[in-house]
């Protein structure tokens, strides 16, 4: 009896595993890519509606650094130069809504659908 439910836990656990193969290999075929121009001391997207699986990249275009910082600063791109880029994927934990670390009134916010 004690061999039957460990091959059933083994079981359940390989089910698991193919489920989030496959599953997370679809969300990341099916994943997109959004471009955010740091520029004039803006985001060029205030408001960007993504997907989880999703990838953002912003792009610093000024002579000042910049950021993209979480608001709780559970992510951040790190200072970007000019021409500099950091990209995130969008996951389902993670903060929505972020600011420039150097410039306090740059702001924008992330909608997942």
């Amino acid at each position: 009896m004690k061999h039957f439910k460990t091959l059933k836990n083994l079981a359940a656990g390989l089910a698991l595993g193919i489920l989030i193969a496959v599953f997370g290999s679809f969300n990341l075929a099916n994943a997109e890519t959004y471009n955010i121009d740091i520029k004039g001391f803006a985001f060029s997207e205030e408001i960007l509606e993504v997907k989880v699986g999703d990838i953002i990249i912003w792009t610093n275009q000024d002579g000042a650094p910049h950021t993209a910082t979480a608001d709780d600063r559970s992510w951040d791109t790190g200072r970007l130069n000019k021409g500099q880029s950091f990209n995130i994927t969008v996951t389902t934990d993670m903060v929505l809504s972020y600011f420039c670390n150097f410039h306090r009134n740059m702001k924008a916010k992330i909608v997942i659908n």
